[in-house]
């Protein structure tokens, strides 16, 4: 996948086309990607002990990877993803500025 948990992306595609968010979990096998306030969806919930009134939750649902982008860390567009080796290590870096990706 081109993208891993904690980098700020945009939607590229879907009802949340153009929001930025961070990613808070990825799910490689399924190729799918949950991200901060995109594509909230309401979820009934039973009863329990964390939620002892019930009710219906918003909570982010997964989105699939070819639909997200990174955000270029110079110019805060999206950008798609090149690899390079640098200091013998293998980076991430964003296609239109040549930016490392990878903290």
């Amino acid at each position: 996948m081109h993208v891993k948990k904690g980098d700020k992306v945009q939607v590229i595609s879907g009802k949340d086309k153009g929001k930025q968010g961070t990613i808070i979990a990825a799910y490689p096998k399924k190729e799918r990607v949950l991200v901060e306030d995109v594509n909230v969806v309401k979820k009934h919930a039973k009863p329990s002990q964390e939620n002892p009134q019930g009710g219906i939750i918003n909570q982010e649902a997964s989105i699939h990877v070819s639909n997200v982008l990174p955000v270029d860390p110079k110019s805060g567009e999206p950008t798609r993803v090149g690899h390079e080796v640098r200091d013998g290590k293998k980076i991430r870096i964003a296609k239109k500025s040549g930016e490392a990706l990878d903290k």
